[in-house]
């Protein structure tokens, strides 16, 4: 296999991507791509159609326009799903079975199967191999989830909010263990949360999505690197509106986050932007459609035209 990242296949490539459902777009006009080997946050608010994006990449969902490929496939081609293992926010598992029986049901239904890595994230837990799914807590099971999936060995991980019922320890266990499975098998994972100190420091790719639509996406560092936090006193000259993210006044000072990476003239002290100053900026500041959504509307004007 070809190891540069440059001729690789991409772990998703979407064109246009939307899902609508009876009460309007989840999402609508995404274009993103994640290179292989990536471990890629999907960062927004509650309703920004992060689940709905996993779950179209699971093939638990049909898109109703544009194109989703995953390991450079289209979704739901033969084969797919085994090189695939997705953990949903529900953890759905069987409750009347014990530890040990999902354990080997994951190990008779999957072609690949690692007994030791599963086993592992199990034992962290202090599960009892005869306990039943149903007497578990909500972290248990999560732990029983992420089980069948890493012992899956497959070449893209999905995992929605895995971390929402897991406590400090069990989260702080989950990313070490995420980290290696990224580093030794070379594992494309992709992982929603709202638990944005817990993505720092771990992710290498971001995709941050707002009301349906993609809003950032990208390498992490380089778009860290192409903004600024600003600080400097309140009554300090305009900023470029359009290069203003978020802008915030407090007592004698002002602060800001703005889109470059180069300095701006007047009184601002700047430093590069942690991940959570820049997923709260955006989350604080007003929509825009974005790049994406506006390649679209000149995709849809194009074919007007013609």
């Amino acid at each position: 296999m070809d190891d540069d990242p440059t001729t690789m296949t991409p772990a998703l490539e979407a064109v246009g991507l939307g899902r609508r459902y009876r009460g309007g777009w989840a999402l609508r006009d995404c274009d993103f791509t994640v290179p292989a080997g990536r471990i890629c946050g999907v960062v927004g608010s509650n309703g920004a159609g992060k689940s709905t994006l996993l779950s179209l990449a699971a093939s638990q969902l049909d898109s109703t326009e544009g194109e989703l490929r995953v390991l450079g496939e289209p979704v739901g081609t033969p084969g797919l799903r085994a090189r695939v293992a997705y953990v949903a926010q529900d953890k759905p598992l069987y409750p009347g079975l014990t530890v040990a029986d999902t354990l080997r049901m994951g190990r008779e239904l999957n072609p690949l199967w690692d007994e030791e890595a599963a086993r592992r994230i199990v034992d962290q837990g202090e599960l009892k191999p005869g306990a039943r799914i149903r007497s578990l807590s909500g972290g248990q099971r999560t732990r029983v989830s992420l089980a069948l999936a890493i012992g899956k060995l497959p070449d893209l991980l999905l995992l929605d909010e895995p971390m929402a019922d897991l406590d400090p320890l069990a989260r702080h266990q989950l990313m070490g263990t995420l980290m290696s499975v990224a580093a030794e098998r070379g594992t494309t994972i992709v992982v929603s949360s709202h638990i944005l100190p817990e993505l720092d420091g771990v992710i290498d790719h971001l995709l941050f999505v707002e009301r349906g639509r993609i809003r950032l996406a990208g390498d992490l560092d380089d778009i860290l690197d192409g903004h600024q936090l600003l600080t400097g006193p309140a009554e300090a000259a305009g900023l470029p509106a359009e290069l203003v993210v978020e802008q915030r006044v407090g007592g004698r000072r002002a602060t800001a986050l703005v889109r470059t990476g180069e300095p701006l003239d007047g009184p601002w002290e700047s430093e590069r932007p942690s991940l959570e100053d820049l997923l709260l900026g955006y989350l604080r500041a007003p929509a825009d459609p974005g790049p994406a959504a506006t390649r679209a509307a000149e995709r849809r004007n194009e074919g007007v035209a013609a």
